[in-house]
């Protein structure tokens, strides 16, 4: 069958399968009379000229051939058979035409009904492509009564009942036709719109159709096709597990995503997880892993990351027990749920995992594989963020060698940014300046000049030369990187400039020019324009705004900028991690600058709570906590919790930093305030010599006790 023309998009022609199906029934059909061929000839060269006939066209023709049956004007209607029944073959193809020109003819019409075109107007008609349409002949308007009669007389006979013998009975009463055709849709507007939809063939070509319509960027009317391919699927399945089905809702959660509604695509996926049934074969249980795959990843874009980790780990079971724990294939997921611990700063698992990736591609793969490479990578880059920066080293200097080997020039110089951080923070400068100029070198020649590479490579000299005094190098490199985020080439994503803006802000916060650093924060922040898929984010430029404004000395700002984030954080899932309980903090010091006494001690108590899970009793954040909560404390009058509080932070110092540290003197002299308030002395535990002599007498069982 020749493919088939919507909208200027050419589709596949229908599947082999179904089309030899065909033909081998339509060998055993009865053979059309000669008065009809001449006829359905004259029809076709009439219609569609020299060309190949296309769906429209075959479904006039099949209208044609009815309405002129219906004026008594073809006399070989008697040839299909004595008792007028209609042959297979022209049953069969108005059983595939009129369903596709039907379902597309419901999208049509309820794309129509958006636009609001609710009354008769006098604009001329449109097609469905949006040019106008050309005027109805009366031969047209036959064909639309003929089609309309299609619908009614399958499916309602003259009493509103399904009576397909009464129908054909009837088929020379035109006026009772349109009377039951009103009366049908006065009684169910359903039963048209899922006219055709048990056709096996409308699934496959109306999600193909959704799927060239996302190629072209235009999901809402994609969206249409496909929850109209899914209904089909459904029905053709009658309650059996399809996994044409699971297919079709996956591209509509897809659309979905692509549209940012996120929130509506969850559902949709859930739904496809509980069709697979994995007991009857691989490809159930691979349909099955890759809904929870899709899911891990809306439930990411939502900020959901608890819930987008539990449903990797899933897909990844799934696809153990269906492949095998060494397939390959199993080594490319560990490597993504690697990457997904990573961004949620679990680091130890996210090294786990990816050991798991590199020892699969390493057993069954060439020595030095492109899988491997990738492996290396992000195994470098865990290293290096858990401190292990020999470790890491090692890693790239690997994967770097290897890529050489493979002729990856582009992504040699990426390895080489990375091989220079890990200099930057081993103090090995010139080895860091060398490696980024290398890098820098590579991505002029091979991406251009005001590449968005080329200006991360900028930021990095400039946090160096920062770092090694050299303001004036590096604020030039600043300046260089933001003259390519303002004028970006086109394909530069706006997340990447945001994150640019982000990074200069950084390093003009540290030369202490904060108006500079709040300016390109409030920029990187409209540029992510409050998107669902980047609410963590969104929250951490909002909380260093926060800082910023506190800095500045506008508490109130402050406030507000904290208060948004805090709030971000708590939806996305992220109150355990340690972020949020420095924001909790910072943003309970605005508070107390604000004499909101009350609210500052419920930040700081949420905000010990977090840190003591994540950083432990002892992390110089944890104490800081217990010194602004036992400050609070004071304020508030309840002064034997505060006394408590800062006598366990005073001991913990004097153990970390000495007795002779600024920062020990200044909580002593606090604390020695608050006990001659209260009339006493500081309270001091007795030490055996063995916790004397210990580097680190004491644990968390042997902590003193924390005033809740």
């Amino acid at each position: 069958m020749p493919g088939i023309i919507v909208d200027g998009v050419v589709t596949e022609e229908i599947q082999h399968e179904v089309s030899s199906s065909q033909n081998k029934e339509n060998l055993t059909a009865p053979t059309m009379a000669p008065s009809m061929q001449s006829e359905a000839l004259e029809m076709h060269v009439e219609d569609s000229g020299a060309g190949e006939p296309s769906i429209e066209q075959l479904y006039n023709n099949v209208c044609e051939m009815e309405s002129s049956s219906e004026g008594g004007g073809s006399p070989s209607r008697e040839s299909f058979g004595s008792d007028g029944e209609e042959s297979r073959i022209d049953s069969e193809l108005r059983h595939l035409v009129a369903g596709e020109m039907e379902a597309m003819k419901v999208i049509e019409e309820e794309e129509e009904k958006e636009k609001g075109s609710g009354s008769v107007t006098n604009a001329a008609p449109t097609a469905g492509n949006g040019t106008p349409a050309r005027p109805q002949s009366s031969n047209s308007s036959k064909k639309k009564a003929a089609k309309s009669q299609l619908e009614s007389d399958a499916s309602v006979g003259p009493n509103g009942k399904a009576s397909p013998e009464e129908g054909e009975s009837e088929v020379s009463k035109p006026g009772s036709r349109v009377g039951r055709r009103r009366k049908a849709n006065a009684k169910s507007q359903n039963g048209t719109e899922d006219a055709g939809l048990d056709n096996p063939d409308l699934g496959p070509f109306l999600l193909k159709h959704a799927r060239d319509l996302i190629a072209s960027d235009n999901p809402r009317r994609a969206l249409k096709y496909a929850l109209r391919a899914t209904k089909s699927f459904e029905k053709c399945a009658g309650g059996k597990p399809s996994l044409n089905l699971v297919m079709s809702l996956h591209v509509v959660a897809a659309i979905h995503c692509n549209m940012g509604k996120y929130e509506e695509a969850v559902p949709v996926l859930q739904r496809s997880l509980e069709i697979p049934v994995t007991e009857e074969g691989q490809e159930h249980a691979l349909a099955k892993f890759s809904g929870c795959m899709q899911l891990g990843d809306t439930y990411g874009m939502l900020g959901q990351i608890a819930l987008s980790l539990q449903w990797y780990a899933k897909g990844l079971d799934i696809q153990k027990q269906t492949l095998g724990e060494q397939d390959p294939r199993v080594g490319e997921t560990c490597r993504y749920l690697a990457e997904a611990h990573v961004q949620a700063l679990q680091l130890d698992e996210a090294q786990k995992l990816c050991q798991m990736a590199l020892d699969i591609h390493r057993d069954n793969g060439q020595p030095a594989s492109l899988e491997e490479t990738a492996d290396r990578r992000l195994m470098g880059l865990i290293c290096d963020t858990k401190g292990d920066h020999e470790a890491a080293l090692e890693h790239l200097v690997m994967a770097s060698m290897a890529m050489v080997a493979n002729g990856q020039e582009t992504e040699v110089a990426s390895v080489d940014c990375s091989i220079g951080d890990i200099y930057l923070s081993l103090g090995r400068y010139d080895e860091a300046v060398c490696a980024y100029q290398k890098a820098l070198t590579v991505f002029k020649t091979s991406k251009g000049e005001n590449h968005a590479t080329v200006a991360s490579v900028f930021l990095r000299l400039a946090d160096l030369y920062n770092k090694t005094g050299k303001l004036r190098e590096s604020k030039s490199y600043c300046e260089n990187a933001l003259k390519i985020y303002q004028k970006p080439i086109p394909g530069t994503s706006l997340e990447e400039i945001a994150t640019g803006l982000t990074d200069v802000s950084a390093i003009y916060e540290t030369m202490n020019e904060h108006d500079q650093a709040l300016k390109l924060l409030q920029k990187a922040l409209k540029m992510y324009n409050n998107s669902a898929g980047q609410q963590s984010t969104i929250a951490g430029i909002e909380a260093q705004i926060g800082v910023l404004h506190y800095i500045s000395g506008n508490y109130g700002d402050a406030y507000d900028s904290f208060k948004s984030a805090i709030t971000k954080l708590r939806t996305c899932g992220e109150k355990k991690s340690a972020f949020f309980g420095i924001a909790l903090n910072q943003m309970g010091l605005a508070c107390v600058q604000r004499y909101s006494i009350n609210e500052a001690a419920e930040l700081f108590e949420e905000a010990r709570t977090v840190l003591e899970q994540e950083y432990g009793p002892y992390h110089a954040d944890t104490l800081g906590v217990y010194s602004n909560l036992a400050g609070t404390y004071d304020a508030m009058g309840r002064l034997d919790e505060a006394i408590e509080i800062l006598e366990y932070v005073v001991e913990m110092r004097e153990e970390k930093l000495g007795t002779a540290n600024p920062d020990v003197d200044d909580e002593k002299r606090r604390l020695a305030e608050l006990l001659k308030e209260a009339g006493r002395g500081r309270s001091r535990k007795a030490k055996s010599l063995e916790n004397l002599l210990g580097t680190n007498p004491y644990t968390v069982g042997k902590r003193t006790t924390v005033a809740a």
